[in-house]
């Protein structure tokens, strides 16, 4: 199937498309025209990306998901390394959600002198 073709059946932008190709995500040959052609299974492919991409995989994490990945949504198959990655990835996310909440609390505390200042 052409780019616009996919891009119509997930509602994924042909640029968006391109990207995940540079990404390693997805393939596809090239017509004799060089139109790019995808398989009959890329459709779901795209929405197991976007699946992934939902639950705040990075692209470079999802590259190495993705064999692992059956279905849509996706489930994964025991894939060697695949729950630590997985576990890393979500370490980092709680990493960062104590870090906002560190920010949170320090903007709060200003927001708050600023009122009682202007008292």
């Amino acid at each position: 199937m052409l780019i616009g073709e996919l891009a119509r059946m997930t509602s994924v932008s042909p640029r968006l498309l391109r990207y995940y190709e540079q990404q390693g995500l997805l393939t596809s040959t090239r017509l004799p025209n060089g139109y790019r052609d995808y398989a009959d299974d890329a459709p779901m492919i795209v929405g197991q990306i976007r699946a992934l991409l939902d639950a705040g995989l990075p692209t470079e994490v999802i590259r190495e998901v993705l064999p692992c990945a059956e279905g849509k949504p996706p489930r994964f198959d025991a894939c060697p390394s695949l729950s630590a990655l997985l576990q890393e990835v979500l370490e980092n996310i709680e990493a960062r959600m104590d870090k906002l909440a560190h920010h949170r609390q320090a903007l709060t505390r200003y927001l708050d002198a600023a009122a009682s200042a202007s008292r």
